[in-house]
């Protein structure tokens, strides 16, 4: 496939209709977004992953279920999770499947270790037996980087690290992916995507849905680090560059492509969380408002940047949506769920209209 802008066009109008697609973590809110996307390139998906861990959730709302195979297991689970991928035959494997949270990581670390470092062994140990599997696409953080606190974005070749539970936990999923990748010849690349925000993340500590509940309760939502900085960017931007590295994964020069690349949003649109409150607040109306809380909680990295050359360079891929709209789709999307909307119809919707801004390019 080329480069450049003919081959990401090539992306979204053709290659996953009938491919047989293995992704972990569909019941969440990430892994319900591709899912859904793939479903609409007519892809042939089987998910596999725990119950969906928030009422309300993506999956549900979306009816995420209705469009792909829905195995729920543990990706901890050796033995049910190498029958349902060997059973299967898929050709690309997207794993999602992790404990995304930073302050539950401090609560339980084993946990985030057991699902994020030997879960992610345990779903390339089944990869490398599963003879029909050409691509693997492994979804870490932007937060595996030893974080120093710069202004300037992390490349892919900086040193990894993690100060908390998760972040470490990812870092450590990159150098199991590596790992396998090296001795076992696996096209596996690995994705570090920004501050993901989109319709459909019911997440507790997490700044959008926290600032939708607060919203919608009619009630001043407390920010605990106005002044964090960090790459936002809405859910279908890194998503494009997962689907895009698979398509690299998949063609004749595919060692090229097995290594790891960041997707985060335009420089500028790396915002402290107090301009996200402010927007979003604007966007939302009817009063809503927020204050700055008391308890900062644990620590977190008060700057985060990414730099996007690689993807850009490499994979034809660039970020689609600026900051303000997508926190206008963000807003649309939990006025359109408040007020009965059909939900996998207005999800459908919105992938229909990025892809547009992809065909335009």
């Amino acid at each position: 496939m080329a480069e450049g802008k003919g081959a990401v066009e090539d992306l979204v109008s053709r290659g996953w209709a009938g491919r047989r697609v293995f992704l972990t973590g569909h019941t969440g809110f990430k892994g319900g977004w591709l899912a859904l996307w793939l479903n609409h390139l007519g892809a042939e998906v089987r998910g596999y992953s725990l119950d969906p861990a928030t009422t309300p959730g993506l999956f549900e709302a979306a009816r995420i279920g209705a469009g792909l195979e829905d195995i729920r297991g543990d990706i901890r689970d050796a033995a049910a999770l190498d029958k349902a991928m060997t059973e299967f035959a898929p050709e690309v494997v997207f794993h999602l499947a992790a404990q995304p949270l930073v302050r539950l990581s401090y609560i339980d670390p084993i946990l985030t270790y057991e699902t994020n470092v030997i879960g992610t062994a345990k779903v390339l140990d089944a990869v490398r037996r599963t003879n029909s599997v050409r691509a693997v696409v492994t979804v870490t953080t932007d937060k595996c980087y030893e974080n120093k606190e710069w202004l300037w974005g992390y490349r892919e070749t900086d040193p990894l690290g993690g100060y908390d539970p998760y972040s470490s936990s990812k870092a450590c999923a990159e150098l199991v992916s590596a790992a396998f990748r090296q001795s076992y010849g696996l096209a596996l690349g690995t994705a570090r995507a920004g501050n993901v925000i989109g319709g459909g993340d019911w997440s507790t500590d997490r700044l959008i849905p926290d600032i939708v509940r607060g919203f919608q309760s009619g009630e001043p939502v407390a920010i605990r680090r106005p002044h964090a900085v960090r790459p936002w960017q809405h859910v279908l931007d890194p998503l494009h560059g997962y689907l895009s590295l698979a398509e690299k994964l998949l063609g004749d020069d595919r060692a090229r492509y097995a290594t790891a690349y960041n997707f985060g949003p335009e420089e500028d649109d790396a915002k402290p969380v107090e301009w996200i409150a402010d927007r979003m607040a604007q966007a939302w109306g009817d009063g809503a408002s927020w204050y700055r809380g008391s308890d900062p909680g644990a620590h977190e990295a008060g700057c985060l940047k990414l730099d996007v050359s690689r993807a850009r360079a490499e994979l034809g891929w660039s970020p689609k949506l600026r900051l303000g709209e997508a926190l206008e789709w963000v807003v649309a999307w939990y006025k359109a769920h408040a007020a009965g909307a059909d939900m996998r119809e207005f999800t459908t919707r919105q992938i229909s209209d990025y892809e547009a801004l992809v065909r335009g390019n």
